[in-house]
């Protein structure tokens, strides 16, 4: 069983109801997922990004729980689904 990490940042946009998610990017290490999320959060349209991480075995599909990173701007309350 082979744990991998990815880096994800994830941009978020007002919507009719309320805050949704964008187009994830995959980043290569967490200094780099934390730029691109602060990068994002700051794009015209945009309200918000997430840096976060997961890891697990891709052969399976069996990841962890989002560990969140940093934050930036408006975003849900509840990531949960991440």
């Amino acid at each position: 069983m082979t744990q991998v990490t990815y880096f994800v940042a994830l941009p978020f946009v007002a919507a009719d109801d309320g805050i949704v998610a964008g187009e994830p990017t995959e980043c290569f290490n967490s200094t780099a997922v934390v730029m691109r999320a602060e990068a994002l959060s700051r794009k015209p349209g945009h309200v918000g990004a997430v840096a976060f991480s997961r890891t697990g075995d891709p052969a399976t599909g069996d990841f962890g729980d989002a560990k969140i990173i940093r934050k930036f701007g408006d975003v849900p309350d509840d990531l949960s689904a991440l």
